[in-house]
Order: structure tokens, then sequence, then C-alpha cells
């Protein structure tokens, strides 16, 4: 396999593509050459299931004037246009214009009348690629954070078949072009947007891995709108390749700040999954973004988990408005919808936030949205706790509702976190339980962590992450609980009737 584009992960590497064999001689092959001394690292990569997390409604509007003409006009000089915007779809854009029940919406508007865009901040989409020629997109197009994954060049845009509108969606999100009389607006209508093709084909680890790491010192946010099947049964992640990716991008992205990866939180809720089986929601690398509906409920699909960090707003049914953005080809849509039209309005909020502070750190951002988000647009929907330090907290919607004024605020103020400690405990059964763990049987073990007093302690707790290797006969049927000496609950794993 012929690999172009950007090299990633700062290392050579060697993919052959394989003819069809034996799977006896491919696994013979993989050990003769992890085998090899000059060999450090060597894996057979296979098609992982990837899905795209949104629902396909057919509401598509053409744009109403030629989209080459229009690029031409608008490639201007850009400054905050005077609101209300003339754009067609700006007043349906109901959550940037308090149209959500109770007048609420994510207060984008009082982050653009600070003067807020998402100036010199960029964002890629990873996912089907985007429309660069898009008369919404083109004049933000960003090339430096743009590739093709799939077929080995630097064009990202998507093959047009009817299937590959997704990236090009929730790109529209983001940096859509305000006052340009096409569609409506991005939330970061002044940042860079690019997008990664990398879903139109099969996804292996090499191939996530090229995509997280492509030009980790330019690209400011990832966004990405998929991950494993949302089916109840699956239990997936990162591989190895991926998962170094992501943390060459907090340790190095962005000269040493750490990349920003925003990630939707799934769409599995119907079928009674949970993003606490998604390795991508719940790595401490990712801020994982939930939905909510325009009546602030919580909509059908949502998947809960304790990783999700902070909400913003989506669809519900087809009865209920969706999210407005841009389409294929040259047109607009008013149906965009699911977690994964959630997380690119995050990334839009935290273009703006990063303009407003371009040396937050990636561990800063989280700080900052948590500590912004407004919990009381959904606070009618059952599950809220209130935890040790006082803060409302929900497996649905983590903090809250996103709040873009709020969020610009503090980033203007915030002051850098100190270098982030880890401190690793080890806790094993000595002996398997001797009875079954069948019914209504529960296990409790008590871990006491001293923050690591020796060295480098750890004073205030970002986050915790449990690794737990179970024999278990029937794995849906096991709930993981975390309790916190003040007594906060966190359901790692809750039961999954799905799974056999």
């Amino acid at each position: 396999m012929e690999v172009r584009g950007k090299p990633f992960l700062d290392s050579h590497y060697f993919l052959h593509e394989t003819v069809k064999r034996s799977r006896r001689r491919k696994r013979e092959a993989v050990m003769r050459l992890r085998d090899h001394p000059d060999v450090e690292w060597a894996e057979e990569q296979r098609p992982r299931r990837r899905v795209k997390r949104d629902f396909i409604h057919t509401d598509v509007r053409r744009a109403e004037r030629d989209p080459v003409q229009s690029v031409t006009e608008f490639a201007t000089p850009r400054e905050v246009p005077v609101l209300p915007w003339r754009d067609p779809l700006y007043k349906e854009q109901w959550y940037l214009v308090g149209g959500a029940v109770g007048g609420y919406d994510m207060n984008v508007r009082q982050a653009w009348l600070l003067g807020y865009a998402g100036r010199n901040v960029s964002i890629s989409i990873l996912d089907d690629g985007i429309q660069k020629d898009h008369a919404d997109l083109a004049v933000n197009y960003d090339p430096l954070a743009s590739t093709d994954i799939n077929d080995h060049d630097d064009d990202p845009t998507p093959q047009d078949n009817g299937d590959n509108k997704h990236g090009t969606r929730c790109a529209g999100e983001v940096a859509a072009v305000a006052g340009n009389e096409h569609c409506g607006v991005g939330v970061a209508f002044h940042s860079s947007i690019g997008g990664v093709r990398m879903l139109d084909g099969p996804v292996s680890d090499s191939v996530e891995a090229a995509s997280l790491s492509l030009n980790q010192d330019h690209i400011d946010i990832y966004s990405a709108s998929w991950g494993p099947e949302d089916d109840g049964k699956t239990f997936d992640g990162p591989g190895p390749l991926a998962r170094e990716a992501f943390y060459r991008g907090i340790k190095q992205g962005r000269h040493g700040k750490g990349n920003i990866f925003v990630w939707a939180s799934g769409n599995g809720g119907s079928r009674q999954d949970s993003c606490s089986a998604d390795g991508y929601t719940t790595s401490v690398y990712t801020l994982s973004i939930s939905s909510a509906t325009f009546d602030n409920r919580r909509p059908w699909y949502l998947e809960e988990c304790p990783s999700s960090i902070a909400t913003t707003y989506s669809s519900a049914n087809m009865n209920q408005p969706a999210i407005v953005t841009v389409d294929v080809p040259h047109g607009c849509t008013r149906s965009h919808t699911g977690t994964s039209a959630s997380a690119p309005l995050a990334a839009g909020i935290i273009a703006l936030a990063l303009e407003a502070n371009p040396n937050l750190t990636w561990r800063d951002m989280q700080h900052v949205v948590l500590r912004t988000a407004n919990p009381m647009p959904l606070l009618n929907n059952a599950g809220w706790s209130i935890n040790g330090v006082g803060r409302h907290i929900s497996n649905k919607f983590g903090y809250g509702l996103m709040d873009a004024g709020a969020l610009v605020k503090l980033a203007k103020t915030w002051i850098t976190v100190p270098e982030q400690h880890m401190c690793t405990y080890e806790y094993k059964l000595d002996k398997p339980s001797p009875r079954p763990l069948t019914g209504n049987f529960r296990m409790n073990f008590s871990l006491e962590v001293s923050g690591c007093e020796s060295g480098t302690p750890v004073l205030y707790l970002e986050h915790v992450q449990v690794l737990a290797t179970i024999r278990f006969g029937k794995r849906g049927d096991l709930k993981l609980t975390l309790f916190s000496p003040r007594g906060t609950t966190s359901v790692l794993l809750p039961p999954r009737p799905q799974v056999s």
C-alpha cells in the first residue's frame, strides 16, 4: 500500500497490503516480523466498524446563488458583521437565537458581541470529507487542516454518492460564513476549517492514528462525530496507534499546549447502550459531548456515562427542529441530527474560547468548559446529583449546557493549571470469588489512595481512570460503580441487556 501525505507519530512505517491468504499464514508473517531485531512493532491492520452518529432525514435546500460567484464575492477582509445576519436560515438556528423552550440557547451571541468569532483557530473535521468549495465554507477552508487518508492525497472532497454529507454538515456548524446570504451561520464563523477524509473506506487503527496526528502543531481542535457501533453490544475503543496519537496530541500538539479532541458521545440510547463502552468518549484526552432537544429534554438516542463533560443542542424526532447547516452538494439543510451535530457545535464554542485565550492547554479547556456549563435548562430531567464540590452533574448531560459567553469570559482570565501528575494504584483480588456472581450479588472493594505522597503528589483531582479485568459469565448483567469519599456516585458501566 502506497502512503502519501503526512507522516504520523514521528516514526517510519511500512504498510503492506496483503493478498487474500489463510489467517494462519498472516499470523505467521506477523510473528516473524515481531521477532525481527530491527522491527519495534508489527500488527495486522484490520478494518474496524465505525459509524457516523447522525440520522438521515431528507431536507435539503440548495443555495440560491451560484456558489463560485459567491465564493469570490465574499472573500473579503473579515470583520464581525452586524447582527442580525442576512443568512436566510439564521432565524431557524433556534439554538443560537433563544429559540429553545424557556428562551434558552447556548449564549453564542454574547461571545460574538464581545468580538469573538474563532479567528486564528484551526479546526479539523475527522469524517467522510468536506466540500471545500461550498459557498459557505470556501472562505474559511484550511488546506493545512485537511487531507484524504482514504485515497492517499490532500483533497478532502467527499465522494458524491449520496452517503457522504456528514463531514460537510459538521464543518458548516463550526465555520459557515456569516452575513453572506447563504444557509445559516457557523458558531466560529471566522475560524479556519479543514477536513480529513477517513470514514469513506476501511477504518483501521493506522487510519485513525494518521487522522488524529495530522499537523498537530497547526490544528487546534479535532472534531469527531463517529465511533464504534452504538448497538448496545459493542465494547471498543482506539487501538495502540490511535492511543499514541491522542497522547502525542495532548503532550506535543499546539507547541506543547495540547490538541483539543471533541467527541460525540453516541446514539445508542434506544438500545440501552452506554458511552462507557466507547473508548473514545471515555478517554481523558477527549471532551465527550452529549445532546439536548429544543425543549431541554433528553433525546431518545442519548447514551449515559460519567465521562460526558457537557451538552449542546441537537435534534429529537422529525416533528421537532434539528440543526441548520450546509449540505452536499452546495446546499443547506435544517435536518442535521444526533450527537453528530452536538460535537461540532461544541468545537465551534471551544474555538471562541481559544481566540479569547490562545494559551489555554488541553486541561485548561476541560476546566473552563465544566465550570461554565449551565445545568439550569436541563434540571427538569431525572438523574442529576451534586458532587463533592457542589456542582450539578449528570450522566446524561455532564455539567450542563455549554455557555459560550461565560466560556470566553472565563477563558480570558484563566490561569493555566500546573503540570499534571498521575498516581497509579493496583488492586488485585487474591482469590476468585467462592460463589458465582449471579442475580443481585454485590461485591465491594475499598482502595485507600494517598495521592502518591512521595515525589510529585496529586493535590487536586482532575480525572479518575479505572482499568478493570473481570471474568464474568454474562457481561451485559455486570454493573460497575465508583463511590468517592465525598459520596459522589459514578456508574462506570451500567447493565447492557443487549449483551449476551
